[in-house]
């Protein structure tokens, strides 16, 4: 897609762009014309989101300038909701770009995530919630996401 030098990871099929055309079950908190807000099944810290664009862009350089003001809108707005929501006295926020800056969805997404009870947030293997308990964090920040 992108004429950059960045390797993406291989995948026969988008799982964030299944997500979003309702092939595969996911809870989205929110969605717009230009990017969606997902409550990922491996929380890292509390609270924690993706925040994607709509259309498929495989890393950051693909994305359009209006996708890139809607993007970090939508990234604040997760932000204050977990702040909101969780009271955490840290928040996260990162993106990867490439199998070396361990991509593993080429699709471009921002993680949102309150930090954990001790600080930081979860890196290695984490437990994957059911739908019912993403759906559960979905509802919490609903309200407060705009």
């Amino acid at each position: 897609m992108s004429d950059s030098h960045i390797e993406v990871p291989d995948a026969d099929r988008c799982a964030f762009c299944d997500y979003l055309a309702g092939r595969r079950p996911f809870t989205v908190v929110r969605r717009d014309t230009e990017t969606a807000t997902l409550v990922t099944r491996e929380q890292r810290g509390r609270g924690h989101v993706l925040v994607v664009p709509v259309q498929h862009r495989q890393t950051i350089l693909d994305v359009t300038p209006s996708e890139a003001s809607a993007l970090i809108g939508q990234v604040i707005a997760a932000a204050r909701a977990i702040d909101e929501v969780f009271g955490r006295p840290g928040i996260a926020v990162w993106q990867n770009n490439g199998l070396a800056a361990n991509q593993t969805i080429p699709h471009v997404h921002f993680h949102v995530a309150g930090t954990l009870p001790g600080g930081d947030t979860e890196r290695g293997e984490v437990e994957e919630l059911s739908l019912e308990a993403t759906d559960a964090i979905a509802l919490l920040l609903r309200a407060h996401l705009s």
